[in-house]
């Protein structure tokens, strides 16, 4: 069992941080103020944040350094598009001491359903159909990352609509799910989604922001909201 297969099995409910940048600053303000799980980006433009993330080769050494300094789960985003998610990059990821990758469904080739020594998530935007997860269960699948706000709505306030959709998602895939930040989420919007039946919220630049007083804020913020329930 991997370690994000691990962490999502023995909690009620996780705390996933998805790095505005590929910072190892950072990184060390996220573990300490209490991330359970960490996820980084190469060769992918990221919305949210604004942020270009640039070759695998760029960032090794950070990503490296991230993993001597952390034991918990550490996942990676691999590419933009269905194109570049090489081959020959994805094969040096496990020697990274990556342990899950993180990407869309419609970006992930078929090798990358093989053996490669990662736990496997995907994700859905708002155009997917629903019904689909359902059979990802049959393709070793260890999460599904529910990202499923259309851009243009990005960084406005949870509603139940929202709440709803995540439920169908716990109830149709059976796997567990992951609730990205596209929303401006708040520690009080913890609980309601943990009773939705969530796995994990995984926090990333719209909560965060960019800044390191900003990310420990909102990452010690959520920390206790779900320290509570856990």
């Amino acid at each position: 069992m991997g370690k994000l297969q691990e962490l999502l099995a023995s909690r009620e409910l996780s705390l996933i941080v998805s790095l505005p940048a590929n910072d190892l600053a950072l990184a060390k303000a996220a573990i300490e103020e209490g991330a359970d799980g960490l996820k980084v980006h190469y060769n992918v433009g990221h919305r949210a944040s604004g942020n270009h993330f640039g070759a695998l080769e760029e960032y090794a050494d950070v990503f490296q350094t991230i993993r001597s300094q952390w034991q918990g789960p550490l996942g990676v985003v691999p590419a933009g598009s269905i194109e570049g998610a090489q081959a020959e990059h994805i094969s040096r990821l496990d020697g990274l001491g990556f342990d899950f990758y993180s990407i869309y469904a419609h970006h992930l080739p078929s090798f990358m359903l093989g053996e490669i020594g990662l736990d496997r998530t995907f994700a859905i935007d708002s155009s997917y159909d629903p019904h689909l997860v359902q059979a990802a269960r049959s393709y070793g699948m260890t999460a599904l990352e529910a990202s499923i706000v259309p851009g243009d709505e990005y960084g406005t306030p949870l509603s139940f609509n929202d709440v709803l959709k995540y439920r169908q998602l716990v109830e149709l895939s059976q796997l567990p799910v992951l609730i990205p930040s596209q929303r401006k989420l708040v520690a009080e919007d913890v609980a309601v989604l943990h009773s939705t039946g969530v796995a994990a919220v995984m926090l990333g630049a719209i909560v965060l922001g960019t800044a390191e007083d900003e990310l420990r804020r909102a990452i010690h913020a959520f920390r206790n909201a779900i320290d509570k329930i856990n």
